[in-house]
């Protein structure tokens, strides 16, 4: 990767957490998350499945429940491949919001455009930073 590219885009983005992880219907079918800046600014996701909810959440405890599959068999491919994931970048494309998972190791890789909601799922599983481009975030309206 070319450093002096990454710099320059790292300042389009900002460090967020997950601040909270949700329901948007009474039956756990649609997430949402709220991502915090550490200077107070928000950014709200929502339109994923509550599966994906229900994992983040796990990950977010302390004492989380076993991983899916799914994520296994990540953490399995990137030891065999001597790779680690370091970050997921949240931006937007056109109506929808994608990511980047960003992995180095024995050689460095970014997979592109993935769903939000899986790399902030990956990230939190991970416990690895999320960084969510400046213009999505909004204000905190906390009274």
């Amino acid at each position: 990767m070319n450093m002096d590219i990454d710099q320059a885009q790292e300042k389009d983005y900002e460090s967020v957490k997950i601040d909270y992880v949700g329901f948007v219907d009474p039956y756990a079918v649609e997430g949402m998350i709220l991502l915090k800046s550490d200077s107070g600014k928000e950014f709200h996701m929502r339109a994923f499945s509550g599966e994906v909810a229900k994992h983040i959440s796990s990950f977010t405890e302390p004492e989380s429940d076993q991983a899916p599959s799914i994520y296994k068999m990540i953490e399995e491919i990137c030891e065999e491949n001597e790779l680690v994931l370091v970050k997921v970048k949240i931006y937007e494309s056109g109506e929808v919001l994608r990511a980047n998972l960003y992995f180095t190791g024995k050689k460095d890789m970014v997979l592109r455009n993935y769903r939000a909601s899986d790399a902030v799922a990956l990230a939190a599983f991970y416990k690895i930073p999320i960084l969510v481009r400046k213009n999505l975030l909004k204000e905190s309206v906390e009274a």
